[in-house]
């Protein structure tokens, strides 16, 4: 079983994803999680006032398995078989953060000082985390997709806007980590 609480190999994960996504263009399905906002807002009843909630939500039950699927394994991933919880990142990132204020720097995936329950109390935390997500969402839409619709599906299918929003994505992150991030910390 110690095979299972390592990371996997490109040759093996890329594999994987590769055959997930070729059965998905077999029976003409997208991937994406961004889609899967729009549905579940069909579901509660959003398109009694937008015409853009207005399609046959039931068409994509499957991939709302995909959400499902990503909790559980998520959970199962992070609490079962993570043996320990520090992140390998480089020691420079690390000190590099810690002058940001970010003390838990490679002893967890998500910073404390963003993600835990004090942090919620925090204005600034809490004014990232509502700006940013704003900013995700406005960019999903805008977008047409997510950056695992664009990145797994749309470059699978060869798309050109897809390739275009992936470069976007890749630009935006650099400037977000080198120039907003030691703005915003």
């Amino acid at each position: 079983m110690n095979w299972i609480f390592e990371p996997w190999p490109w040759y093996i994960s890329g594999p994987m994803i590769a055959l997930v996504m070729f059965l998905l263009l077999m029976v003409g399905k997208n991937f994406g999680m961004s889609s899967n906002l729009r549905t579940m807002c069909t579901i509660c009843g959003a398109g009694q006032q937008s015409s853009f909630f207005r399609f046959d939500w039931k068409s994509q039950r499957w991939n709302l398995v995909v959400v499902l699927g990503a909790i559980i394994g998520g959970f199962i991933g992070a609490h079962l078989l993570s043996p320990d919880s520090a992140v390998a990142i480089n020691p420079e990132t690390i000190s590099k953060l810690e002058v940001l204020g970010f003390d838990s720097a490679g002893e967890a995936y998500l910073p404390t000082e963003l993600f835990s329950l004090e942090a919620m109390t925090s204005f600034k935390s809490l004014t990232a985390l509502f700006i940013g997500g704003l900013l995700v969402g406005f960019g999903a839409r805008y977008a047409g997709g997510c950056t695992s619709g664009h990145a797994i599906s749309g470059l699978s299918n060869l798309q050109i806007p897809s390739l275009i929003a992936v470069i976007g994505f890749f630009i935006g992150g650099l400037v977000m980590v080198h120039l907003l991030f030691p703005l915003i910390f």
